[in-house]
């Protein structure tokens, strides 16, 4: 195989990939109940794969952030996690201040332990 036959069946190959599953879901969209246990199911798997990406970023950070104290790790997400509560829900208040805390506390080099 050449080397332009190889591009062409990579590309294609992508695409089947990437536009197989979209087509399914369109197809499907319409038999799906919202409320049913399938549905339920797949909501519940996205959030605990969240979380666990969440809680891994936070107790074993890579990059940039593995240079944050752990406490000071925990009491950022403490504080996100109240004031996400406090404000009723709202993502954006808990991120932010959750966020600001972390900045904070690293930069008044928040001790370890």
């Amino acid at each position: 195989m050449n080397d332009a036959a190889a591009v062409w069946g990579a590309l294609v190959a992508s695409a089947i990939v990437t536009y197989l599953p979209r087509a399914l879901g369109v197809a499907l969209a319409g038999r799906i109940d919202p409320n049913g246990l399938l549905f339920r199911w797949t909501a519940c798997v996205a959030y605990a794969l969240l979380s666990g990406l969440v809680v891994r970023m936070i107790v074993l950070p890579i990059g940039p952030l593995q240079a944050t104290d752990l406490a000071a790790r925990l009491i950022a997400t403490a504080t996100g996690l109240a004031a996400f509560a406090l404000a009723r829900g709202s993502l954006l208040w808990g991120a932010a201040t959750g966020t600001l805390a972390l900045v904070l506390l690293t930069a008044l080099r928040f001790p370890a332990g």
